[in-house]
């Protein structure tokens, strides 16, 4: 049970496994979303008046609007979709507070409908129920895509249809609007922001109507010729399937990719997985961060050049971070790739997980990789510090659903058997196998395996996502061990077929020595740089561990050996890598911050210094300073 469920004619490589999480990392990380974070979401909801929006609508209350933007009723539906997906897998306690509030809230969007479907609180309070006029900015399809999709979550994890009518409504609303200049119908045109085209997908997986999977087909072909504007910023410049890059707004780009990534899973439409495969390569390739953020530009929250990576003003929106794991999936599950779950990991691990505090109740909209010394911060969505709540506030809900369906994203089935794609604590189960795992990951690189259920008249092929990042590996099958050397990987995945027995063990190694990473010569921001990784995670230095001075000046010594130390007293129990380096003794510039280059060489360097790293997730967790995940050399 999860966000995706293929229809019964997909032409994809997997389907999603059924994962239990257990302890560990995940496990920790999803326990603080589900006693801290989600149960917070209707009191930020209700103070920000995003409920009484709706209780206006529906004639329950009285009063005007309360938001900054049109889009206000989306962080209701994504947090109803969160809240969801946690009752699947069992709430906190007895789960009677948070279903209650579910049920409360889903009886307000039903209550804030109109007759005919539908429903948008800043189009029915603010503009005299006046629809579609500004499709470019009006987000009323965004909005209606949350809807269809906290619903089906709804409806999978209740089985009630409460919330699943609503949306049907609404759907079929869309449906009878938006069409072919051609189809008779009033509206040939697109949403400012993609997202009700992946939500259609949804939609006509859960209720078998094919009407509303070709509706998302029309919009996502309706991209690019010029409805909105002609604007790369909202899509609108290119039509997707003739596309040659990633560009304009990071979320929208990627949340279009993700409903022309599921269009081509249950049509098997050629041209749109096509598109799909290059622009996902010309995306990592180009425009990645090392963190899996995306998004270069503060201004217009887009895709900049190629190699256009920047540090301190990297945008690398946490939404984008979840739209990345979202789309990546769907190309997982379509073409059984491991190098869709590479980035996956990668994103999961770093750009997603720094988008909340470790307690749960802070946020970040934007991720940067370096915060300078004597950083001036003005608050609000773009601020380098961790916030409690936004006035665009779609990241924390949508961080909340992510990690509450997490358990979706982590392996896949075949004909053939089962793929692990993350390795976590918990259970695996498909095509009759059930593998329980036992790890520390990503602490420790053992990941334990025991076949717990597997046909007794039938080989079947367990196979094992090889990070992209692993130098070395060594694998345990049935007392025989192999190496890298002797047990071949492809594309990817470590495949191990057999007739499997309750019982049978594998244990997989993957080396975590700490290494150096350098970036492409093109990308300028970081030439001269390296950053510091072990395993999965990303590194950054943090100012609280560096008293006496800043980072600003740090020099790392790349001739010394880096080492590692487990600190479990430490932001709740990291892995820190120790490295040398120093500070340099830069002049006084005096007023004018340039110099002649001839002869100049490098400053003299001061005092050793030993050099604490920690994992970026988990910084600004503490106290305001700088902090820096490229490191110069020289």
């Amino acid at each position: 049970m999860g966000p995706v469920r293929l229809g019964p004619g997909a032409k994809a490589a997997l389907v999603p496994a059924t994962v239990q999480v257990g302890a560990g990392f995940w496990g920790t990380r999803r326990k603080v979303n589900a006693h801290s974070s989600i149960p917070q979401g209707p009191g930020l909801l209700e103070s920000a008046g995003n409920l009484n929006n709706l209780r206006v609508a529906a004639g329950a209350a009285e009063g005007a609007f309360q938001g900054a933007y049109p889009f206000v009723d989306s962080d209701v539906y994504k947090w109803l979709e969160a809240a969801a997906w946690q009752l699947a897998q069992g709430a906190p306690g007895d789960g009677g507070p948070l279903a209650a509030d579910v049920e409360r809230i889903v009886s307000l969007v039903a209550d804030a409908q109109q007759p005919d479907g539908y429903l948008n609180t800043w189009f029915q309070l603010l503009k005299g129920g006046e629809r579609y006029k500004d499709l470019r900015w009006g987000h009323e399809l965004y909005c209606a895509g949350h809807l269809i999709q906290a619903a089906v979550a709804h409806h999978r994890a209740t089985g009630r249809r409460q919330l699943l009518d609503v949306a049907v409504r609404f759907a079929d609303h869309i449906d009878s609007v938006f069409g072919p200049a051609d189809s008779g119908k009033p509206l040939d045109g697109v949403d400012g922001h993609p997202e009700v085209e992946t939500a259609l997908v949804e939609l006509y997986r859960e209720t078998g109507e094919r009407r509303y999977l070709n509706l998302a087909g029309y919009f996502v072909d309706r991209f690019g010729h010029g409805l909105l504007g002609g604007e790369a910023y909202c899509q609108d410049r290119v039509p997707l399937r003739e596309a040659t890059d990633v560009e304009g707004h990071a979320v929208r780009q990627l949340y279009l990719l993700a409903a022309a990534t599921d269009l081509a899973t249950e049509t098997g439409d050629a041209g749109l997985r096509a598109a799909a495969e290059r622009l996902w390569s010309a995306m990592t390739a180009t425009k990645t961060h090392l963190t899996g953020g995306l998004g270069a530009h503060h201004d217009e929250e887009d895709f900049g050049d190629p190699y256009e990576l920047p540090n301190e003003r990297a945008y690398c929106e946490t939404c984008a971070a979840v739209a990345s794991v979202q789309w990546s999936w769907r190309m997982a599950l379509l073409t059984g790739e491991a190098r869709y779950s590479d980035l996956i990991e990668r994103t999961l691990y770093n750009g997603f997980l720094a988008g909340v505090s470790l307690d749960g109740e802070r946020w970040l909209y934007v991720n940067p990789l370096q915060v300078r010394d004597g950083h001036t911060d003005t608050g609000g969505d773009q601020s380098a510090r961790r916030t409690r709540w936004f006035r665009c506030a779609c990241c924390p809900p949508n961080v909340m659903r992510l990690l509450a369906s997490l358990a979706h994203y982590l392996a896949g089935g075949d004909a053939g058997g089962l793929q692990i794609c993350q390795y976590v604590t918990g259970r695996y189960t498909a095509e009759g196998v059930t593998v329980r795992c036992e790890t520390d990951y990503p602490w420790q690189g053992v990941i334990g395996l025991t076949v717990e259920e597997a046909p007794a008249d039938r080989t079947r092929t367990l196979s094992l996502r090889i990070p992209q990042w692993c130098g070395e590996f060594r694998v345990r099958c049935a007392d025989t061990a192999y190496d890298q050397t002797d047990a071949p990987v492809d594309d990817g995945w470590l495949r191990l077929e057999r007739t499997w027995a309750p019982g049978d063990q594998v244990v997989l190694e993957l080396g975590l020595e700490p290494r150096l990473t350098a970036a492409d010569p093109r990308v300028d921001a970081v030439r001269g740089c390296v950053a510091i990784e072990r395993g999965p995670l990303v590194y950054c230095l943090e100012q609280v561990d560096h008293p006496g001075g800043g980072l600003d000046d740090i020099v790392l010594d790349t001739t010394r050996a880096l080492t590692v130390e487990h600190r479990p007293d430490l932001l709740g129990g990291v892995t820190t890598v120790v490295a040398a380096g120093h500070r340099r003794r830069i002049p006084d510039a005096g007023w004018w911050p340039y110099r002649s280059a001839e002869g100049a060489g490098a400053p003299p360097a001061g005092e050793p210094l030993a050099l604490t790293a920690i994992p970026y997730y988990a910084w600004a967790n503490r106290q305001d300073g700088s902090m820096r995940v490229w490191l110069p050399t020289s």
